[in-house]
């Protein structure tokens, strides 16, 4: 754990917040949308610096994401942001039509994601969101895994010309990225060099994942654990490297097994190179009421599920 240093637990929402304040400021085209939950959101700053760029669409979310299409006509940059569960499946339809099929250069900013939502319950708690949006032709979709990764995603999203759904969530969680990062759509980060199987984790399961690889290397294990922080488009060439490496690959997610990261990482080894596979993330289930740490520890995605995955696929080879 020596080479990640946690800087202080902050709230994934909030490295939105402060991207979308600094573009504000660089990027007059940057408007801001969102369905009643500004403070959820963390919008305060932005709409207060730049009032006349911002557009309060209530709980109308499937207006909002017309509205935000349209402006994209005039030149513009709508940051369109709610609660994963409502930018998502509450308006599929008008994500469908109005942005994906018709590549509009619409950022769906979904907070609240995953299990870790926590005592708000299995119906706000969406864990199917990034299969539904990878599913959807031109979209990307981006998972970063703390505050300052968050940040550095909300603002390359802007200079990215397409539709973009960018994840992130409530829980305070380990900021360990650099502050000064420049974020690549599309592009892995190796976080630990191995030799033994490859981990391939995304948002709040990054550090989980560093966790288990520094408990499995005093069981004489040797994990790589890279951080997939964009679902799609995802970085084949590292994986494929790494894998040609270990033989052996363990994906961790706060998502539904079916659909997710894990499911992508199948898809690719299959194709290209079959591979002994372990997936840690949610088995077909809705979630419940509880805290993050419990709800993490109930439904498998915790540290200790990502090392009994590694021993286990490390059986396979």
């Amino acid at each position: 754990m020596s080479e990640f240093k946690n800087t202080g637990n902050k709230d994934t929402r909030s490295g939105f917040g402060a991207g979308l304040q600094e573009l504000g400021e660089k990027n007059k085209n940057v408007v801001a949308l969102c369905a009643d939950l500004i403070g959820s959101l963390k919008m305060n700053a932005f709409i207060e610096e730049n009032p006349d760029r911002f557009f309060q669409a209530g709980i109308a979310e499937a207006n909002m994401i017309g509205v935000a299409a349209g402006l994209t006509i005039g030149g513009k940059i709508p940051f369109a942001g709610t609660f994963a569960n409502f930018a998502t499946g509450r308006v599929y339809d008008q994500i469908r039509q109005s942005v994906a099929y018709s590549n509009k250069n619409v950022k769906i900013c979904a907070s609240h994601a995953g299990l870790t939502l926590g005592e708000d319950g299995a119906t706000h708690q969406i864990m199917e969101d990034i299969g539904l949006m990878k599913m959807l032709p031109n979209m990307v979709v981006i998972n970063p895994c703390d505050y300052n990764q968050t940040k550095a995603a909300t603002i390359a999203v802007a200079d990215y010309n397409g539709p973009v759904y960018l994840r992130f969530g409530r829980p305070s969680v380990p900021n360990f990225t650099s502050e000064d990062q420049i974020f690549e759509i599309g592009k892995a980060i190796k976080l630990i060099e191995g030799t033994d199987l490859t981990i391939i984790a995304t948002g709040h399961l990054v550090w989980k994942s560093i966790e288990a690889a520094s408990e499995l290397k005093k069981k004489g294990i040797s994990a790589e654990v890279i951080n997939i922080h964009t679902i799609k488009p995802l970085d084949g060439d590292a994986i494929l490297e790494s894998v040609k490496k270990t033989g052996a690959v363990v994906t961790a997610e706060e998502h539904l097994m079916n659909g997710g990261l894990g499911d992508s990482v199948a898809q690719l080894l299959a194709r290209k190179l079959p591979t002994p596979l372990e997936m840690v993330a949610v088995d077909d289930k809705f979630g419940e009421s509880g805290t993050p740490a419990q709800l993490m520890e109930k439904y498998g995605i915790d540290t200790k599920d990502v090392i009994i995955a590694a021993e286990n696929v490390i059986k396979r080879k």
